[in-house]
């Protein structure tokens, strides 16, 4: 079964996601017989303000969460064992509250958000959903009292906004949100960190026999991807060490350079680099350096 792979993935995925806007607590155990809490968000006191680069998942994390991710579409009974987490976890806090004499406000209540890749209109009609105005949609409340979502990831918006949320999604909802993923500018924030994830997960399933037939999608979906990126890694390391080098030839040429001369080197191709290296044995001055870079980068 692969399906305990994509609860990890899910697991770390949402934890790094969220951990520098509050406290992350992953396989969080609740009373009575004992259950696991996926995902158990609070938020930092002083709210930050990237938290809207997570789109619909920061709207999620603006207040105390309980985030329950599904690889397969929830049944019913899933639904329901997670709103009994939700009401034991509150049941908890009241009796904290009691105990410290103090008032439990609303705010301190989590609320909980089933993220399910599909779910048939049949089911979300069972639990009598409705759709709030300033909500995208997919998006399916529960009766007020309740405080729970259900998230239909199949039926989210192909915008930024739900990327993040996408991402848990499977089949072509998953590899659409991969593409987007890769298509992100390389100094974004959660990039790297997300693809290393995907990455890692990649590699859990492929030394699984029994992939179904998403997984073995999601596998060549990612092939050509991580490949691309191991060279490019790679190269961007073997430059880093070319600068390094040149950079230490340079000092011991024409003494200590200076900031704005160094961030022109970095500029410079592996080929450039190379050139340099050759240029330099004939440099006397920083003046000869300056001279070289003006005609080679302009």
């Amino acid at each position: 079964m692969t399906r305990f792979i994509h609860d990890q993935f899910a697991k770390d995925y949402l934890e790094e996601l969220l951990k520098d806007y509050g406290e992350v607590k992953a396989s969080e155990k609740v009373s009575g017989e004992i259950k696991e809490i996926d995902v158990f968000f609070t938020p930092a006191k002083q709210q930050n303000s990237n938290l809207q680069i997570l789109g619909l998942l920061g709207r999620f994390a603006e207040n105390p969460a309980i985030i329950e991710p599904f690889r397969n579409p929830a049944a019913s009974d899933e639904i329901c064992d997670c709103i009994l987490k939700l009401l034991e976890v509150k049941a908890l806090l009241r009796r904290e509250a009691k105990a410290n004499k103090t008032k439990l406000q609303d705010s301190e209540i989590p609320k909980l958000w089933v993220l399910t890749p599909t779910i048939s209109e049949t089911r979300l009609s069972s639990f009598g959903t409705i759709k709030k105005a300033g909500w995208l949609s997919g998006v399916h409340f529960l009766p007020e009292a309740l405080r729970t979502a259900i998230v239909a990831i199949h039926q989210l918006p192909l915008t930024p906004e739900t990327l993040w949320l996408r991402l848990l999604g499977r089949g072509s909802v998953q590899s659409q949100a991969i593409i987007e993923l890769q298509a992100l500018p390389l100094n974004h924030p959660y990039q790297k960190a997300t693809l290393e994830l995907v990455y890692n997960l990649r590699e859990n399933l492929r030394v699984n026999q029994e992939l179904e037939a998403d997984d073995r999608e999601l596998i060549m979906r990612l092939e050509p991807l991580y490949q691309r990126d191991r060279e490019q890694a790679k190269e961007e390391g073997r430059q880093e060490g070319e600068q390094d080098l040149i950079l230490r030839l340079l000092n011991r040429r024409i003494g200590e350079i200076d900031e704005s001369l160094i961030e022109r080197i970095k500029e410079l191709s592996i080929e450039q680099l190379e050139n340099l290296g050759e240029a330099l044995l004939d440099f006397s001055s920083v003046a000869d350096l300056e001279s070289w870079l003006n005609q080679h980068l302009g």
